[in-house]
């Protein structure tokens, strides 16, 4: 029989604000004791965030509740998608899903900001980690779960909540990895 190894891929919650120092939002302080009241039955052995503060706050609550160590990793950090602000931001992001190399001024590309985040996946794979809770942001979850499945793009990265949760499973014989959307969004 085939064992799974399972990476339970997070999207932080609700947030003031988009900044590296953004905390979460009283509604946010609810959901992040919702996502540990969540999490218990997956026998979690590892947390990894990114380092933005609305990441750590929404996993501070499990990683409390399971008593385990928070690893942060910048790899996690949300996607810069262009170095000014732009209010066609949201069709400038579109069509870094149709083209993944392209890159504005002071951004990163779809296809940079997916490696990076394959490669916080692969280093917690060969922790040895079994079930691992990984917390980042909307647009590079977005690219990380296009990584493992192709039909993923902006229309779900539009769909994604705060917080939102999908489970990747990794056979132990190196199969592909199965993806599954498991959050209840009826909670919020």
């Amino acid at each position: 029989m085939t064992q799974l190894r399972n990476i339970y891929v997070v999207r932080h919650c609700q947030a003031e604000g988009q900044a590296p120092e953004a905390r979460l939002t009283g509604t946010g302080m609810l959901q992040a004791s919702r996502l540990a009241e969540f999490f218990p039955n997956q026998a979690i052995d590892c947390i990894v965030s990114s380092p933005y503060a609305r990441a750590r706050q929404s996993i501070a609550p499990l990683a409390e509740r399971l008593g385990l160590e928070v690893t942060l990793d910048e790899r996690l950090t949300e996607r810069v998608l262009s170095g000014s602000p732009s209010p066609d931001w949201r069709e400038k992001l579109r069509l870094t899903y149709d083209d993944m190399d392209l890159c504005y001024d002071g951004g990163e590309s779809s296809s940079t900001a997916m490696k990076r985040a394959v490669q916080a996946v692969e280093d917690i794979l060969n922790q040895g980690c079994r079930n691992a809770v990984l917390v980042s942001h909307g647009n590079l979850i977005s690219l990380l779960l296009k990584y493992f499945d192709d039909r993923i793009g902006f229309k779900e990265w539009e769909a994604l909540t705060n917080p939102d949760v999908y489970r990747l499973s990794f056979p132990s014989d190196g199969g592909s990895p199965s993806l599954l959307r498991i959050w209840p969004h009826d909670l919020f």
